[in-house]
């Protein structure tokens, strides 16, 4: 065989390798990892700054968690009125959505990516409600404190989904149902609020304990956990008549709502995982939950 014939034949034969090299590559590359749902109480944003049991056991979640291709947030502190909007940022910023804070705590930043893939995804999933995409946002301090501790290294795209404070509690679980789906492409889908919060019923002097320090704030925490394990979204939906407490534990919905959106994303037959219990100022309850 001439060297010629011979160069070509090896330049063929090493091209049908390497195209079955691919073909086999793609055929059994691994699917993104399913992620979890989460709730995390969030309580003050002093949080972000102070060592204590709860953010102790932020940054041992986050190792447990692993990497997710991107996060999804929904924050009691991102409230709008007759839509949901979704941040398609590529940089958001950090909102310090508060004051009468230390510096150290205004100078935080969080510069984590945007996601304006993954959240194109999201409005897309929540057409039938109307989603709006916005870079009107960042990240506010119901996502940042708490990501500053479960991903410190701010190396996960984040965006965030807000909440529409029109609508009643139906319409936030299904709005975590429609982005459930997100979950198997590797989003981690992450609500932040509290189950119990009235900041004008806290005992400042209180120190962190499994109790609450009010029998209202004790009572509705309980009740909404047993809820959960009852998988009973009905009632959960329906918080103001699930216990004598949410009258003073929900005064106002804002944090409580970020609950639903994690259990509407939660599976069938996902149990959901008390990772914190416990209460900051006496009435904050800083319940954490894991679905999947």
């Amino acid at each position: 065989m001439s060297p010629s014939r011979r160069q070509l034949l090896s330049t063929a034969l090493a091209s049908t390798l390497m195209g079955l090299a691919r073909a086999v590559t793609a055929g059994t590359s691994t699917p993104a990892r399913r992620m979890p749902s989460i709730f995390v109480g969030h309580g003050s944003p002093m949080n972000a700054v102070q060592d204590n049991g709860f953010t102790r056991t932020l940054q041992k979640w986050g190792r447990q968690l692993g990497k997710p291709a991107a996060i999804l947030v929904v924050s009691a502190h991102w409230l709008t009125r007759g839509e949901t909007q979704v941040l398609v940022q590529a940089r958001p910023k950090t909102i310090h959505d508060f004051g009468g804070f230390p510096q150290a705590l205004m100078d935080m930043q969080y510069p984590a990516a945007g996601s304006p893939e993954f959240a194109a995804q999201a409005a897309q999933a929540l057409s039938a409600q109307g989603a709006k995409a916005t870079e009107d946002w960042g990240l506010d301090h119901g996502a940042w404190t708490v990501l500053h501790h479960l991903y410190p290294k701010a190396d996960v795209p984040v965006f965030q989904v807000s909440i529409d404070y029109a609508r009643d509690g139906d319409y936030h679980l299904a709005v975590g149902r429609a982005l459930s789906a997100l979950r198997d492409q590797g989003v981690l889908i992450l609500a932040s609020g509290n189950v119990v919060h009235n900041l004008g019923a806290i005992d400042p002097g209180a120190s962190d304990g499994l109790m609450a320090t009010r029998p209202w704030a004790q009572s509705f925490d309980s009740a909404v956990k047993s809820a959960l394990l009852a998988d009973d979204a009905k009632a959960l939906a329906r918080y103001q008549s699930l216990d004598a407490g949410a009258r003073l534990g929900a005064q106002t919905p804002d944090h409580y709502w970020p609950l639903l959106y994690a259990l509407g994303a939660a599976r069938p037959g996902e149990a959901p995982k008390f990772v914190f219990e416990g209460f900051q100022l006496g009435t904050l309850s800083m319940r954490c939950v894991q679905w999947g």
